[in-house]
């Protein structure tokens, strides 16, 4: 089945076909970094980390481009307040957010541009807007006008002054509503940099388009890269936007496609800030292994709007613990060749706009049957061997089943605690190498009190947490 994706702007599937045969450019809209990782940016990652692993199964180089915004009102905020400068917080929290999307095993980005490190493709892209008299000069900014774009609206089909953006940005000097700041000239105390046009900083929506256009675009192409894409909060103004300095500025559109990932709600809330709901991914973690977290995020079709709760989320990892007492039985087993039928099913399933509704049952249909036949022949070999190649094949296109089949069971467990059964397992090993199983057989008996289960394999004693 060839690979199919839902494109937000025709609001239907269509068949993806890249700008230069197997080679797929995407840029998706990373976070503002003045605070920690939330559930939401968990949620865009995993969605658009899986579209990088369908692509990469279809054969496809994939140049995955997550940007980070260093430069933003928030962020200045938290200058003043922390009394920290702008480096050490957009440092601290780009290596944080690192940290848990490698806990989400997200594959590496190919680049990760920051703003503040692309400022002169800014100011190029604002000096040929305004050399059109499409951009313009007031007292406080440098504006895009929109209404010399007739093309605006088109990406998100909202009217232009109808929307939030024109109560946000309200200015008498504007030449429409609907106008919006590519540059802010510099206030007092404010972070600024030099430019021809005025002491001042970027707006958010240039920094994207100029990333784009330094780092990915196609010169010569109708489309500057294939995807864009990122939260569907982002559509409207953040997408339109991009798209309308693009279009102006170089003559291209700027994506092929565009793709978007629904809301997290918790417990049933849209998730924000202002409503004092948002669950940071930092405080789910001390909870939940990042895989349990991926598992359940994934469980709801990435453009549906997901309900967070911690009810379901259990549900969830129960579910995902049945894949893993599957990969128990097959511990230290060598994969031979994935079954042909269940990667095609998997393949099928997320090629038709990653619908991981469908590839999960599949998995839960393997996985009974799996039982259903070590069951009734435990020594069967090449079944063994098989499903250890499901599981890898698994583990590459959804990016879960990744973990050591009883470390994953060990989550949650303090290093104390650890490092006290390590030494009881050591205790043990030395004891029955003496032949002293008296000793050995207490040693079992005071781990399970601890609710610890052990087995010796050929690779040596494992554990895990009942």
């Amino acid at each position: 089945m060839l690979l199919h994706i839902y494109d937000s702007v025709k609001k239907e599937k269509v068949e993806f076909n890249s700008i230069i045969p197997n080679v797929a450019k995407i840029y998706v809209c990373g976070p503002t970094v003045y605070d920690d990782s939330h559930l939401g940016h968990a949620r865009s990652a995993i969605a658009f980390d899986l579209l990088h692993r369908v692509l990469k199964a279809n054969d496809y180089e994939v140049i995955m481009t997550k940007n980070f915004t260093d430069i933003d009102d928030k962020i200045i905020k938290k200058m003043y307040d922390s009394n920290k400068s702008l480096e050490e917080i957009t440092t601290t929290y780009i290596n944080a957010y690192k940290a848990d999307m490698k806990s989400l095993n997200i594959l590496d980005n190919t680049i990760e541009p920051k703003a503040t490190e692309n400022l002169e493709s800014m100011k190029e892209m604002i000096s040929n807007l305004m050399e059109k008299d499409i951009a313009y000069k007031t007292n406080d900014s440098i504006y895009f006008d929109t209404s010399k774009d007739n093309s605006y609206g088109t990406l998100s089909h909202k009217a232009s002054d109808e929307n939030s953006q024109a109560r946000v940005e309200a200015n008498n000097e504007k030449r429409n509503p609907s106008d919006f700041a590519l540059w802010k000239f510099a206030k007092t105390n404010d972070v600024s940099f030099d430019a021809p046009f005025g002491l001042g900083r970027p707006g958010w929506h240039i920094e994207c388009s100029a990333m784009i256009e330094k780092h990915l675009a196609y010169k010569d192409s109708e489309f500057q890269i294939d995807i864009h894409g990122g939260g569907a909060d982002l559509l409207f103004p953040h997408h339109e936007n991009e798209a309308a300095q693009t279009r102006c500025s170089s003559g291209q559109n700027l994506a092929k496609y565009w793709m978007h990932n629904g809301f997290v709600n918790i417990d049933g809330e849209k998730m924000s800030k202002s409503l004092g709901n948002s669950f940071f991914l930092k405080d789910v973690l001390k909870s939940y292994s990042g895989e349990v977290v991926r598992f359940y995020l994934m469980s709801t079709h990435y453009r549906a709007n997901f309900n967070f709760n911690e009810e379901d989320l259990l549900s969830s990892k129960k579910r995902l613990d049945k894949l893993y007492r599957v990969k128990k039985r097959v511990y230290a087993v060598e994969a031979s060749s994935v079954n042909k039928k269940f990667s095609e099913d998997i393949f099928n399933a997320l090629n038709d706009d990653m619908n991981t509704s469908k590839a999960f049952s599949i998995i839960d249909e393997m996985i009974g049957n799996a039982n259903d036949k070590l069951d009734a022949n435990p020594k069967d070999k090449n079944l063994k061997k098989e499903l250890v190649a499901n599981i890898l094949f698994i583990n590459d296109i959804l990016g879960i089943a990744f973990n050591d089949a009883y470390e994953y069971f060990q989550f949650g467990i303090d290093e104390a605690t650890i490092s006290k059964i390590q030494e009881l397992i050591e205790k043990r090993n030395e004891a029955k190498k003496v032949k002293d199983f008296t000793t050995a057989d207490a040693v079992r008996d005071e781990l399970s009190k601890m609710d610890i289960s052990v087995m010796d394999t050929v690779n040596g004693t494992v554990w895990e947490k009942l």
